[in-house]
């Protein structure tokens, strides 16, 4: 997604308008099949859920993209998945504010995320710091003919560009953090996939026109051309928008938020290989070294999220034994009791 965005960048398309184009094609794609399969419950929603699910939309969906965007138009590719790998980060400080996620510093689960929790730091700190020596792209001719690699270096070169698009970038992040965050509370009052990726998605359609229209004035800037433009906006609204939104929201409803967060460092890693293949941009030895570090947290936190749910079972198969055992020994002191009550009869007769 991230590399068909860009190339559509930088051919021309706008930014905003992008955003409302693919939000209403994942609305296209979710509802209708909301309304066939979720009809009942679709229609008897409180005014009160719709109210979360509408902020829940612009903070997460309208503004988090808007920002990210943005910044992807100023960086690149590359620099766009390397500031997301904050994402874990602020999604664990989050959860754990909000008392859904436990950390035990003395257990080896706590010690676990904690370090993950650093190695994605120290990931993205050398990515950001530490170039190194460039390698050269894997394919040399760009499956996307547009000048995306040099407007990409051109923008990287700058110092303040760099900043102002790293800076949007990680409030972009923790823009969709939070919604994630947000998302998994949600799905507890409302335990129902379909229907919250649909609403999600269809109200960000409707705040994302009013963005659009209000931050792009030259209405030619919305005409559809058959090019790179047009691919991005189906796939982002398809298969991103539409598809990746439902699987979201399973995601964070079965494993909880952090868990969804966490394996945002691997999209780093494929957008390494994908933005070299397809716009040939250098990729240097620090983004590499970056990536190590990022996805050995990813792999530091889920084994800690494994090993607490390993002992969470475990404790409760013990408090099932014991309840078992429980009602076990109950019969026994019964009869003991109806004995001793015999025998009292009996002496006093």
């Amino acid at each position: 997604m991230s590399v068909i965005t860009k190339a559509a960048f930088d051919a021309g398309m706008s930014t905003f308008v992008f955003v409302f184009y693919r939000q209403a094609a994942g609305s296209v794609l979710m509802l209708p099949l909301a309304l066939i399969l979720e009809r009942k419950n679709a229609w008897s929603m409180p005014f009160a859920w719709l109210l979360k699910l509408f902020l829940c939309a612009l903070i997460g969906n309208t503004l988090s993209l808007s920002l990210y965007n943005v910044s992807l138009k100023f960086t690149s590719a590359t620099v766009a998945a390397a500031a997301g790998n904050s994402m874990p980060v602020v999604t664990f400080c989050l959860a754990l504010l909000l008392r859904m996620e436990m950390v035990k510093l003395r257990s080896a689960s706590g010690i676990a995320k904690i370090t993950g929790v650093a190695l994605c730091l120290a990931g993205v700190f050398a990515i950001a710091f530490y170039s190194g020596p460039a390698l050269s792209p894997v394919n040399h001719h760009r499956a996307f003919a547009t000048h995306a690699s040099g407007s990409s270096h051109a923008n990287a070169s700058s110092k303040t560009t760099w900043i102002e698009g790293t800076f949007l970038m990680l409030l972009a992040n923790a823009a969709w953090s939070l919604s994630i965050v947000w998302q998994a509370v949600l799905l507890k009052e409302l335990p129902n996939r379909m229907v919250v990726a649909t609403a999600l998605c269809v109200f960000s359609t409707v705040q994302s026109f009013f963005v659009a229209v209000a931050a792009e004035r030259d209405f030619s800037r919305w005409q559809l051309r058959l090019d790179v433009s047009l691919l991005a906006i189906f796939y982002a609204g398809f298969v991103v928008a539409g598809v990746s939104y439902y699987l979201q929201a399973w995601c964070v409803e079965m494993t909880g938020p952090v868990f969804f967060a966490v394996w945002t460092p691997l999209c780093f890693v494929l957008t390494i290989f994908c933005s070299s293949f397809f716009l040939g941009e250098i990729v240097h030895l620090g983004s590499v070294v970056g990536g190590i570090l990022l996805v050995g947290g990813l792999y530091s936190v889920l084994w800690g999220k494994n090993k607490e749910s390993q002992g969470a079972t475990c404790s409760q198969m013990n408090m099932m034994d014991c309840c078992a055992q429980d009602e076990d020994e109950k019969p026994n002191t019964y009869e003991l009791e109806e004995a001793t009550s015999s025998t009292s009869a009996g002496e006093h007769v």
